[in-house]
This record gives C-alpha cells, structure tokens and sequence, in this order.
C-alpha cells in the first residue's frame, strides 16, 4: 500500500469544498457523473483512432444507490486511469497553481467546481470518504484503488477489477443522507444530466401491478443521448420540435414558433429556442432557456449570457466555448458568451424576417402573441431594432397589418400636419374609446391599436429615432387637433369670457382625488358633442410608463388630467350660457363695472409709482395699494362665487359634463345613479 497527502500546501482545500460549496452540494453528481461520461467519449475517441481495440459499443454510466451502506458510487466502462494518473490528476490538484488558486476562488464558490481538476473533489461535500477503484485501457495495466477520508492524507493500493473504466465509491456522511433517498438522485440526474451523449442509468423501470409499483428488472435509462437541438434542422419534422417542447416543458401551452442554431464558426454553437405565449399584462417567467456545455446542463439563469430580451424565451442553448460551472460574473464578462450572445440576437432577427417572408399570413396570426418580444428586443438592442425594423407590424382597428414602409405609405397624404410631421393616431381600447376612434375615421384618418403594455415606451423610442414621426392617441384632443392641418380661424372666446364661463362648469366637475379637471372652450360645430373629455398625451404617457415599471414614480403619484372641452357652438351648451346670462345678467355687471373700476384705480397708483425706487414711495400709498388688491381680490371671489353656485344648480350644465364623464367610463356608482334620476326628471 503507498500512502501520501494531496499535492496541495494549503490544507484548506477541504473546508472550502465543504463550506462554500455547501449551499450548492448538490452538483457533487453532475460532476462525478459528468467526468464519467467524459472517461468514456475519450475510449471511443482512442478506439476511433486505433489506440484501443477493446469493445465500445455498449459505453454507459452506471449511478448505484446503497442505503444500507449508506454509499453512492458512479460507474463507467471509459478509458480508465493507472496508479500513476492518479497521482498526476487526483494527488496533485492543480499541480503548482493550487494555492493562487485557492486564495483567488475560497470566496466564489461557483467558481471552484468544473476548474482546476476540482470536480472530482465536489465529492466531498457530501462524503466523509471517497474511493476510486479504476482500471486504465492501457494493455497490461493493473487495477488500482484509491482512498481518501477528507483529509489531504490518501492512500493507494492495488485493486480486483477485470473491465476497464472507474468505480467512484462516495461514503455519505450524516449531514447528507438526504441524498440516500431515490427519489432525491432521480431528480438531481433529471435536472443536469438528462441529455448527456453516454447512456445515463439509475435503477431500475418500474411498472404498475397489484396496485403498487414494481421493478421490471430492465436497466433504467435517464438521459436522452440524442437530444433534438443535437441534430440536424434538415432531419427534423415540426412534431419533432414539438415533442422536445413538451419534454422541456410538460405544463407549458404550445410555442409559437422556434429556431434551431447550429453554429461552428466562430464559435460552436447549438440549440433550439421558442417563443412561448405570453399574456398581454407582461407576467413572465424568465430563467427558461437551459444552459449546456457538451450535453452537460450548467444553469437556466441566463441573464446577462443571452441578450436581455431572450430571456423571455425557453429552449436549450448548448456550447462547449462555455466554461462548465463558472460564476455569473465571469459568464457575463467572457468574450465568447458576449460573441454567443450578440450572434443569437442576430439569428433570431434573421429566423423571424425570414418567417414573415415566407409565411407572412401565419406570422400575422401570430403577431399578438409575438409582438411583445418583438417590442422588448427593439427596446434593449439597438441592432435587433435595425433588424426588427423589416417585420415590425402596426395593426389597425379593421385587424389589418403593415409594416412601417406600407403603413407609411397608407397615411403619408392625410395625416401629415402643417409641420410636415407624420402623424400616426391610435387607441389602447377600441371600445373604450369608440367615440373618439369613429370621429377620427370619420375624417378619413387611420387608427392604430397599440394595446400591450410595452406600446408607451416603444412608440416613444419610435418618436426618439424618428423625429418627423409623431403618435397620438385619438383621446388626448378634439378630432379637430389631433392632426392640424393649417392654423384655426375660427373665432375663440376671449381670456375674460372664459374666466366667465369656466367656474360655471368646473362646478359641476367631479371632486376626486384620481383626476383633475381643466375647462377649455372650443368651436367643435354645432353638430359635434356638446362636450369632449380628452386626456393630455405626455402625461398620460408617462403614467402608462410608470404603471408598466410596476412602480409609482413622479408622474404615477399624480391623478390623471382630463381636459373638459366645451363647444361653443353646440345648442345646448349655448341654453347654459343662456341661462347664466338671464340669472346673473345685471349682477355679473355690476360686479364687473366695479371690478373695472378697481382695476383702472389700481393700473393709475402704478403709473405713480413707475420710475420711483421702492423707498421713494409714501407708505400711505403703499397701504392704499395693498388695500385695493385686497378689495379687488374679494370682487373677483365675489364672481366666482356666484358662477359656482349657478353653475351647481343647473341641471342641464350637470347633465352635459356627466355625459362625457359616462362617454369616458368615469361616471360610475352613486353618480351614476344621480345621473339616471336627473335624466328621467329632464325628460318628463
């Protein structure tokens, strides 16, 4: 028997494994059974090449479960190891590299396993012993065993194994015997090792008898040595596609569409992603596509390797430039997986012109569903927006789709505006806003839906590349202003008649603390509505923004502002001022001839005080000044108070605005039940 200890200094080798790695401990067979798989892809390579003459038709691993003895231990029939490999790749971890090795990584453990020579050692973290009983391919090699306790003390010694390949034999200590459980190995192989190239085995089949499960005495195979991403596109049928969906993903609807990679140059890659269906609120899972290196399942935390739109997919992304069992950081810093993820942004740009081309009819079915991924690259990639430019569609309220370029066209003649801006109009509810999508079709114009939740920040980006393209939607004005065409010449009320006419109807506006009200007054025609509420298009943006951050910023924590637009020339609206003027008619002038009066006296003490410095004026004057903006101040309150309280006892100013607000879906409740009563007094 030969004894030694590990070539390693440091004796801190094992408390990192056992410590750091601890949180993770279940990769110890990922690793175990990976280097497995490994031992026997190198026979055949050597059987390949004529280096090995022994059989390689029947290689597999082999994953033993013994409760009694509380051991697990890992079989393979590969390439095996002499008594002096051993010494050269187990006893001499990372050979003179291993202290900086360990100073660097104790404080990573993700980084620890897969380099260096460590992923045996991940053994460890479970095991209060591990033996290697192994037999190299070489001719006239002996068996060896190997055995170590924990320590960097091991010991070597010959060995009764007659098949070439490796026996590793792990003694699971008591804080483990969790993983002495069947159903815990079944789902650790299931999770890393479910599509390694070498035939996978744990057990044995089962089969439903006498009510119970039953052992059928058949080897159990857990992995797919041929998994779908690892063939040819050529050779593969949709079904094909589908069915590796399902075994990804068994609970999942069916994809939309997806794309096979299969790339050798400059780096190797292969896979297949697909492009779920996502609802319209945004609630998505992310940590979907699977990450693999040689068939060996690495992480699905894909954020920051594949571009951050992708992550939306699922699917499978396979490429030994990946290093196995790396930390995040050093994933998102390689400049291989930054090339990796740059060239899978442009293979599905590429993947989705080439769907829209060939299948357009199919691709507009599925633009509903799509779009949201299609929205959210263009947001986060200025490359994939380049890309995406092709097959971005619009659709528009007859379900009708175009591309930039068609709809372009379609608009370009009616709906530019005097300053040779494109306007493109549209809503977020065709039912909602009917009303206002009917009078904007009604002149001629196109509306868009643009309803998902990413459509404020993309028509912004559209805006920001673009300056000569402009989005509206058809709610935020009259349909006279949404596109102007040249200057208005109709005649406005003047600033004192509106500050007339406004307390009147901000009376009868509701007192909430979600909206705002603003009055304005237009001409819309007296066959338009007698009043149109409409919501300002920055502010409402901003807020739609806001709400699809899932937080309240700024502009969230304001209530919404509505602008309260009164026709002028419609009969009814005419009837209010009407009234107004027979009810407050000589008082209202009264009040303004003194109001007058107050102001001339005002203007003529600042005339005399013009020129002169602040100190130069008498005190008297100065009181007598400040006492008339006082008195004048109570004469204008004066006003507005009668106004206000015309403006609540009208019946008819109430029933106008209570109108728009039902034509906007904001009267509801008790208000809207006041509404019904006035409208069945009204028509008796």
């Amino acid at each position: 028997m030969q004894t030694g200890k590990i070539g390693v200094t440091s004796e801190n080798l094992f408390p990192i494994i056992k410590k750091f790695l601890y949180s993770d401990h279940d990769i110890f067979l990922r690793e175990i059974v990976s280097n497995a798989v490994d031992a026997t892809q190198k026979l055949k390579t050597l059987a390949s090449k004529g280096e090995y003459n022994g059989d390689v038709t029947n290689l597999k691993v082999k994953v033993k479960l013994d409760k009694k003895a509380k051991t697990i231990t890992v079989s393979d029939n590969g390439i095996g190891m002499t008594a002096e490999e051993i010494e050269k790749y187990i006893n001499q971890i990372a050979f003179s590299g291993a202290n900086e090795f360990l100073e660097k990584y104790k404080k990573d453990a993700n980084a620890i396993i897969g380099h260096f020579g460590l992923g045996f050692y991940s053994s460890f973290m479970v095991s209060n012993k591990v033996e290697i009983i192994t037999k190299s391919f070489q001719e006239g090699a002996k068996a060896v065993e190997w055995s170590c306790d924990g320590t960097p003390e091991y010991s070597i010694d010959d060995a009764e194994r007659t098949e070439v390949g490796t026996d590793i034999v792990m003694h699971i200590n008591s804080d483990s015997e969790e993983f002495l459980e069947e159903h815990k190995i079944s789902e650790i192989l299931e999770k890393y090792c479910k599509f390694l190239p070498v035939p996978v085995l744990f057990g044995k089949k089962k089969e439903w008898k006498d009510g119970k499960q039953m052992d059928t005495g058949e080897d159990n195979q857990i992995n797919d040595t041929e998994p779908t991403w690892t063939k040819m596109p050529a050779d593969l049928k949709d079904e094909d596609y589908q069915n590796f969906y399902r075994r990804l993903y068994p609970m999942a609807d069916e994809p939309l569409f997806n794309i096979h990679l299969n790339v050798d140059y400059p780096f190797n890659l292969t896979g297949i992603l697909y492009f779920p269906k996502i609802k319209n609120n945004f609630e998505v899972q992310k940590n979907k596509i699977q990450l693999y290196s040689n068939q060996v399942f690495v992480t699905d935390s894909v954020e920051g390797i594949v571009p951050e739109f992708l992550t939306l997919l699922h699917g499978v992304l396979d490429s030994p430039d990946i290093p196995l069992n790396v930390s995040r950081s050093y994933l998102q810093s390689d400049s291989n997986v930054k090339k990796i993820s740059s060239h899978i942004s442009k293979k599905v740009a590429d993947r989705l012109a080439e769907i829209f081309k060939d299948k357009r009819d199919e691709f507009e079915k599925k633009w509903d569903d799509l779009k949201i991924f299609i929205e959210y690259g263009m947001l986060t990639d200025d490359k994939f927006y380049e890309r995406a430019m092709k097959f971005f569609l619009f659709k528009n309220t007859e379900d009708k789709y175009f591309t930039f370029e068609e709809y372009e066209k379609l608009i370009k003649d009616n709906q530019t505006d005097k300053d040779k801006k494109l306007v493109y109009l549209y809503t977020t509810n065709k039912e909602e806003q009917y009303t206002f999508v009917e009078e904007a079709r009604s002149k001629g114009y196109d509306v868009l839906v643009l309803d998902d939740v990413l459509a404020p920040h993309i028509i912004s980006r559209f805006e920001q590349k673009d300056s000569d393209k402009q989005f509206v939607r058809v709610d935020s004005d009259v349909v006279e202003n949404l596109i102007k065409k040249e200057d208005s010449s109709k005649e406005e009320l003047t600033w004192e008649q509106k500050q007339e006419l406004s307390p009147v109807f901000q009376a009868v506006c509701p007192e909430t603390n979600s909206h705002n009200f603003l009055v304005d007054f237009q001409d819309l025609g007296e066959n338009g509505s007698p009043m149109v509420i409409t919501r300002s298009e920055f502010m409402r943006r901003m807020k739609d923004m806001s709400a699809a951050q899932g937080g309240m910023n700024f502009y969230g924590d304001m209530p919404d502002s509505l602008n309260l637009v009164v026709n002028t020339a419609h009969p009814l609206v005419k009837k209010v001022v009407e009234a107004k003027d027979k009810k407050l008619g000589k008082a209202l002038e009264k009040l303004v001839a003194d109001i007058d009066a107050k102001k001339a006296e005002i203007s003529e003490m600042e005339k005399a005080k013009e020129g002169k410095k602040e100190e130069e004026v008498p005190q008297a004057d100065k009181e007598k000044l400040d006492s008339m903006n006082s008195e004048l101040a109570k004469l204008e309150e004066s006003k507005r108070e009668k106004l206000t309280g015309f403006g609540k006892q009208n019946k008819l100013a109430k029933q106008l605005v209570d109108l728009a607000l039902l034509a906007n879906g904001i009267l509801k409740g008790a208000d809207l039940d006041k509404f019904v009563k006035r409208s069945v007094e009204m028509i008796k």
